[in-house]
């Protein structure tokens, strides 16, 4: 059967050149070089505030578990409310040495913060709110004060944070609330907006250029301390220039967003936060979470919101595929105006960027473009980007405009390093671990290994070939590339599992932890028979093994080596916890956590004794 046409939409058009220098690394940049950009990241707001005054620029749904009425927000109305507050933070003197520092999730109220500080030369920084609320013992959220050394705090919910702002902040530094402030230091943030501004915003707004800090991103902290990276306003806009080149139509039509990733992170909190604001979209603030518990919230909105542009984990497009396979409205309605779908933090797996493709052309006749990029909080994010339909889900595009990527041989692989003007000057009073950062050219090591899609032609795009600190020698000395073998592993299991972390450091083989889709098991077993099954007699069940023991084995015939092997595996037998470091707000398996707090299981891993360990080698003992 013929394919449906894909959906057209305007790109790029981008001029690449490639040189392998003497010391044997390989260049690759844009010869079409990259644009002007904004001087500040809220110049845009003043424009749509003034050309579409009335278009929605934010909105959020009402109530604590955000399932109430839409609440929205006009472009006219946001200017005039972080004018309001930005005009109340110069008066409580607010500046790089003491910033905004913001603990609570995405919400109306949080972008109004920042952008105001924004707005006026005060960086902000948003907080994993699990730093705050996840833990007896707030670490990360002590090392972070000390790093920043705040002048406000905003918190949303000021009961809610209560506990750990007394436990780490001083009694005297103000926190700012839309509900319950705090006795004592607690501001409204209705207070805040009933501020008149006066010139010396103006004057504070005229006063911030491309260097002036914008905002303090704090990397995840998993392999030790928080890190805080600088993004300027240069930082910000000239990413968003290289986004508007990639995704040229934006131009042509506002963008509408429905997302649910934390702010906190570089991919929801700049790129998708500044692209919505920078081409005068509207932000739809998804309460719902890429998981089976939570993505009900997000196929509601989905329902009532089409977005033109969407961006979701691989795990989450799994749960979204399911349902959109039971519910051809949602589908319907989702494809309805959809211009470009992408996904990142993780690998998708084959089956599911196949069932993407046909739901698109069942509901609406045509493809939507899918694809995915590569890049780091460090970049901006957006650095190398996919945009030409791809039969495979792993090709992660080419360097984005203004971007120049360089490839260094370690070992057998190529390490990726990035310098454009998006790249963060360092991490906040660190100098030592900035230095680090930067090679001797100034190129930002990424840690990531990719590799040629096609040798030798850059315009074919590049795969993804592991983050370098994850890989692992067996004992023989053979290095195992984790990335690529983590992903090949998933997509062989068919759908029955939705990760897998690898061990085998030290081991003669390689092993699997794999988190099972347990809706996918039941589907397996019968309805007849699973319904009175319990997660763990699913997991249990000799349907359910026979099927993953043969894939495994066939997995690991087809293998070339030990180290694209994977011989054994047990079932995860509890959900990957996030306040133990396991799972990342963006939805990411932490590779290195897991194996770390779930030793026990590692071993038993390796012990062919024992009743849970699925051996490729030997499918009818686990029958």
């Amino acid at each position: 059967m013929a394919k449906a046409p894909l959906r057209r939409i305007r790109t790029w058009n981008p001029k690449l050149a490639m040189d392998t220098r003497p010391d044997g690394s390989i260049h690759v940049w844009r010869e079409d070089p990259l644009g002007p950009w904004e001087r500040s990241v809220t110049d845009p707001l003043i424009r749509w505030a003034r050309e579409a005054p009335e278009r929605v620029w934010m909105a959020e749904r009402a109530g604590p578990a955000g399932d109430g009425e839409w609440q929205r927000v006009t472009y006219a109305e946001a200017l005039a409310q972080v004018r309001a507050i930005a005009a109340a933070l110069l008066n409580m003197g607010l500046s790089a040495e003491r910033p905004l520092a913001i603990l609570s999730g995405n919400s109306i109220g949080h972008a109004l913060m920042a952008l105001a500080a924004q707005h006026v030369g005060i960086p902000s920084a948003a907080i994993a709110p699990a730093y705050s609320l996840a833990a007896a013992d707030p670490v990360k959220l002590r090392e972070v004060a000390r790093q920043l050394t705040p002048g406000l705090i905003y918190a949303e919910d000021g009961a809610r944070f209560r506990a750990a702002i007394e436990a780490v902040f001083p009694p005297d530094l103000p926190v700012v609330s839309r509900t319950n402030p705090l006795p004592g230091r607690g501001i409204a943030l209705d207070d805040l907006v009933s501020t008149r501004p006066d010139e010396a915003v103006d004057r504070a707004h005229q006063a911030v250029g491309p260097d002036t800090i914008a905002k303090f991103l704090f990397t995840s902290g998993t392999t030790g301390s928080p890190k805080a990276v600088i993004q300027t306003h240069g930082n910000i806009a000239s990413n968003q220039a290289m986004v508007l080149d990639a995704y040229a139509f934006l131009r042509d039509t506002p963008p509408v967003i429905v997302d649910w990733a934390p702010w906190n992170h570089v991919a929801a909190g700049t790129k998708v936060f500044y692209l919505s604001l920078f081409n005068g979209g509207s932000y739809h603030i998804d309460a719902g979470k890429p998981t089976p518990e939570a993505i009900g919230t997000t196929l509601r909105n989905l329902r009532e919101v089409a977005p033109t542009w969407y961006f979701n984990v691989p795990a989450g497009h799994e749960l979204l595929v399911r349902a959109m396979e039971e519910d051809a409205a949602l589908a319907r309605n989702f494809f309805s105006r959809l211009q470009y779908l992408m996904y990142a933090g993780a690998p998708m797996s084959r089956h599911c960027w196949d069932r993407l493709a046909a739901l698109s052309e069942r509901a609406v006749g045509e493809r939507v473009l899918r694809s995915s990029s590569l890049g780091a909080t460090e970049t901006g994010p957006f650095a190398l980007c996919g945009m030409v339909e791809e039969e495979r889900p792993d090709n992660v595009g080419i360097p984005a405009q203004g971007v120049h990527l360089k490839l260094v041989p370690v070992g057998d692989k190529l390490e990726c390093r990035i310098k454009s003007p998006s790249v963060t000057p360092g991490y906040w009073r660190n100098p030592a671990l900035t230095a680090q950062a930067f090679d001797e050219e100034g190129f930002y090591r990424l840690g990531d290994a990719i590799r040629f899609a096609v040798p030798g032609r850059p315009e074919a795009g590049f795969f993804f070939d592991g983050r370098l600190a994850e890989n692992f020698k067996l004992v023989t000395g053979t290095f195992v590339a984790v990335g690529p073998l983590r992903g090949r592993l998933v997509n062989e299991m068919g759908g029955l599992v939705r990760d897998a972390v690898l061990a085998g450091e030290g081991r003669a083989e390689i092993g699997a932890l794999m988190l099972p889709d347990i809706a996918a098991l039941r589907a397996l077993i019968g309805s007849g028979d699973s319904g009175s099954l319990d997660d763990a007699a699913v997991l249990a069940h000799p349907a359910v093994r026979r099927a993953l023991a043969e894939r495994l084995a066939a997995h690991a015939a087809a293998a070339t080596g030990s180290a694209s092997r994977v011989a054994r595996a047990i079932l995860l037998d509890s959900p990957p916890e996030p306040e133990r470091g396991e799972i990342t707000d963006k939805g990411s398996l932490n590779q290195r956590n897991i194996l770390r707090n779930r030793a026990d299981l590692v071993a038993a891993l390796y012990d062919d004794a024992d009743p849970r360990v699925i051996l490729a080698r030997s499918p009818a003992r686990s029958g």
